[in-house]
């Protein structure tokens, strides 16, 4: 349908409209400053407000902070003898009460809907560039009619991610003061709001203030977010045209629907960006875009769409999922840290993607992995799909009790390191302590976890998994999460390399037969080793404790053979008996064996973590269980890769 044109001078307050809606048409005029609202508590002036929907007003949770004990009331000053229309607080920001706490949103729904056109939103990078911005506020002798305040923002900064900063157009005027909380920030050219004003200086002279920009608002209140367009889609060539993408253009119709971008509507009209005297035409011009490029360039709805479908259905299905985790799972290497102090929903981290993220590839990301929780069962009885936490010592070379500690976290193809410090043997169950818990929130959303300590190899008896979990919980990493060690000297190329190869063969294997390894150890060292080279090997058992001088040489040997798994209890047979105690009933090390071959060689390889947590957990129920202070190698490397590892930069001068 082509649109009637119809020739109107706008400007702040006044925009005219046709919409041509079927036969006949209707005409259809809109008074954009009719949005603006004055909101009562209690029967007193408490600020302003803007209407968003035909029953939906936005405004400060600090000016009706007082809604659940006094009646609140909406009126709208641009239509002089309507009557005030009664509401009440249906969400909020989650302002704690502080004038500079975060979340200062109350959205206020009316009794009745309300025959007004409800204001058009633009996000705030549209006030930047030295724009001319109002507010409509009630002050103290303007409170039933409001007056207005010129301001421009600071920049395009945000402060603590919540607010932008609002000074002053000019050095007289009405500044910011009571009764212009909850104010729509708009754009003097076109009402656009921007967003919505929430504090001011209090220091005299000073005629500063903050607004919390309308995509902000949008992740306090998901609902707002079908109604603004995305910050960075306003492009540097249409703000030189004066102005924004229509606002309807951008959010709603799909690539190439130009039948749908035609539609001259309160959005196309508004959000143009004409200056006052400007006028509408049917053909573009100069301070026109054509309709047929903007559904070119537009964004499709379909994806920020489906993004807050999933979110609902997770919300309906009471979906356990950590949004930190999630997003950092869905973040690019060059995407934003998450906030500091993290997503207070989920949809706050959908909007931080939508918002805050340059990738256009991270928002489908996002979403895929969420779907993927949504849709994939909770797996029972399937192999672990393992993202571990490494935790790495080192020597220092600052003495022999000094080590260097990193803590990582692997998701995916990519390691993030959490911590890093120079630390003393004493204090090393006290770091793992503080920064181990910090490393879960980059792990993938819905893995299975797991401890890792790469440990030297004098080191890889320490008891690790008695290690208190976190600074407020002693209960044993190792009967809280599953924990294994390895070798430094297996996370060499080479060693990785044939490890690789290994694991492919055990991923696919349903048992880990175990190659027993006597306290006597009749045979030559380099046997073993040949042995644990072959194609069927799996799990090297080893009856004696890793330092006892008998079997100190088979041990490494099968270290570095490498054996594809290794394990051991720090308390088994200290080999002292003449000659070895062999596999005698009464022997520590035998009855240790004898425990492995009936519980682990029939569990896959990939199995093994998760398998020797549960005897961990039995073993701590009775005194004298075989499996007590038992110790897994276990390194599938294809657990630990990182995609960037051993990666020289194009221009670095060793390329």
């Amino acid at each position: 349908m082509v649109p009637v044109p119809v020739g109107v001078t706008l400007a702040f307050g006044i925009t005219v409209t046709v919409t041509v809606a079927g036969p006949g048409g209707r005409w259809l005029l809109m008074i954009p400053g009719e949005w603006q609202a004055r909101v009562e508590c209690g029967g007193r002036l408490a600020g302003a407000g803007f209407l968003v929907t035909s029953d939906k007003v936005l405004t400060c949770a600090h000016v009706v902070q007082d809604g659940d004990r006094a009646p609140v009331t909406v009126s709208f000053p641009q239509r002089p003898g309507a009557e005030p229309v009664p509401a009440r607080v249906v969400a909020q920001g989650g302002w704690p009460g502080l004038r500079a706490d975060r979340g200062d949103l109350a959205v206020l729904q009316l009794e009745s809907e309300v025959a007004i056109a409800p204001a058009v939103l633009a996000p705030a990078d549209a006030a930047h560039g030295d724009r001319r911005l109002v507010a409509y506020g009630f002050p103290q002798g303007y409170d039933d009619d409001g007056t207005l305040a010129e301001y421009r923002t600071a920049g395009p900064f945000p402060l603590m991610g919540e607010w932008i900063q609002l000074v002053a157009w000019s050095g007289h005027g009405q500044p910011l003061v009571a009764g212009f909380s909850g104010a729509a920030v708009a754009l003097v050219e076109t009402g656009e709001v921007v967003g919505m004003v929430t504090a001011a200086d209090r220091a005299r002279d000073v005629r500063t203030g903050r607004m919390m920009p309308t995509h902000v608002i949008a992740r306090y209140w998901p609902d707002l977010s079908d109604l603004v367009r995305l910050p960075e889609q306003v492009r540097p060539e249409q703000a030189q045209r004066g102005g924004p993408w229509p606002n309807d253009l951008v959010s709603g119709p799909a690539r190439g629907d130009t039948d749908r971008a035609r539609r001259y509507d309160v959005h196309s009209a508004s959000a143009l960006g004409r200056t006052a005297g400007s006028r509408l035409s049917p053909n573009p011009g100069p301070w026109q875009a054509d309709p047929a490029e903007i559904a070119a360039h537009a964004l499709p709805h379909t994806g920020r769409a489906r993004l807050r479908g999933l979110v609902e259905k997770a919300a309906r299905a009471g979906l356990d999922c950590d949004p930190v985790r999630l997003y950092r799972d869905a973040a690019g290497e060059f995407d934003p840290e998450p906030p500091d102090e993290g997503f207070a929903s989920l949809w706050a981290a959908a909007w931080f993607v939508l918002c805050e993220v340059d990738d256009p590839r991270t928002p489908a990301r996002f979403a895929d992995r969420l779907d993927a929780l949504l849709t994939v069962p909770v797996r029972s009885g399937e192999a672990p799909d393992w993202s571990p936490i490494l935790v790495e010592v080192r020597p220092s070379g600052a003495g022999n009790d000094v080590f260097r500690v990193e803590v990582s976290a692997y998701s995916g193809q990519r390691r993030h390191l959490v911590a890093s410090g120079t630390v003393a043997e004493d204090r090393l169950p006290a770091y793992v302590q503080d920064h181990v818990e910090e490393a879960f929130p980059y792990l993938r959303p819905g893995a299975d976890e797991l401890i890792a300590f790469a440990l030297p190899r004098d080191r890889l008896d320490l008891p690790v998994d008695r290690w208190g979990s976190a600074p407020d919980d002693p209960t044993p990493l190792g009967r809280t999460y599953p924990v294994v060690v390895t070798d430094h000297a297996r996370r060499t190329a080479g060693k990785r390399h044939v490890l690789t190869r290994v694991w492919d063969r055990l991923r696919t294997c349903e048992d880990a037969p175990v190659q027993r390894v006597a306290c006597a150890c009749p045979d030559n060292p380099m046997k073993l080793r040949q042995r644990m080279r072959q194609p069927d090997a799996c799990l090297a058992g080893f009856a004696a404790t890793s330092p006892t001088a008998r079997t100190r040489k088979h041990f490494e040997e099968s270290v570095t053979a490498p054996a594809p798994m290794i394990v051991w209890s720090r308390r088994g047979c200290d080999g002292s008996g003449e000659g070895g105690c062999g596999d005698a009933g009464d022997c520590p090390g035998a009855v240790f064996l004898d425990g492995l071959d009936a519980h682990l060689s029939r569990v896959s390889p990939a199995e093994l973590p998760r398998t020797v947590l549960a005897l961990r957990e039995e073993a701590d129920t009775e005194d004298d269980h075989w499996a007590r202070d038992i110790q897994l190698l276990w390194d599938d490397p294809h657990c630990f890769t990182d995609e960037h590892a051993g990666a020289v930069h194009t221009r670095s001068p060793l390329a």
